[in-house]
């Protein structure tokens, strides 16, 4: 009973933050969805291309149930997993990301918790896992990069929240109060400090 209630928490808590990401999105045109926003690069399209590839190779290959589709390269060194290609769009990133979770979810629904997998690319011995310490790990994964995109987001147009109706009105005023209230603060400790 514990193990489906175990399968059935996480794989929800996946769905959710799946849904958190792609909303990370919403909005956005071609230029702004995939533009670096970071020194190293970091865009938002780019992390959900990386977390679809991530989904589909742990619940696919780690499982011997390989995604039906072709998938782009993975932690190549130019970090092609993580951008978005002339040629790639961003609705057939967020298509590749939905067809990766019907996958993912049909492995998660069809295995039991404890069922065996091999992530080859994982040093031995912690190669052998199960599907319980997969979906921690892609949760992991998912939850690390949907934070990201929250920073992406509010530094591109100011948008924050989880979801939808989490976003409220931006108040601009109260925003640049509570920034200045931070700020001091920094200051202090910082002039304080030895």
């Amino acid at each position: 009973m514990i193990d489906e209630f175990a399968k059935e928490t996480l794989h929800g808590r996946l769905r959710r933050d799946r849904e958190a990401l792609l909303w990370k999105l919403d909005g956005l045109d071609e230029y702004d969805a995939r533009r670096p926003l970071t020194a190293t690069g970091t865009n938002l399209l780019g992390l959900v291309k990386h977390v679809a590839t991530v989904e589909a190779r742990y619940f696919g290959e780690v499982f011997g149930r390989p995604s039906p589709e072709p998938l782009p390269r993975w932690q190549d060194s130019d970090g092609s997993d993580q951008w978005a290609a002339e040629g790639e769009t961003k609705d057939g990133i967020v298509a590749f990301y939905r067809r990766t979770w019907e996958h993912s979810d049909a492995t998660i629904t069809g295995l039991p918790v404890d069922a065996p997998g091999h992530v080859p690319w994982w040093p031995e011995p912690h190669s052998a896992v199960n599907l319980f310490a997969v979906l921690v790990h892609v949760l992991g994964e998912t939850v690390r990069h949907a934070g990201h995109a929250d920073i992406l987001r509010e530094g591109l147009d100011g948008r924050t929240g989880l979801r939808p109706e989490h976003e409220k009105g931006i108040d601009e005023q109260a925003r640049a109060a509570h920034r200045a209230t931070i700020e001091r603060a920094a200051r202090a400790a910082a002039s304080v400090s030895p």
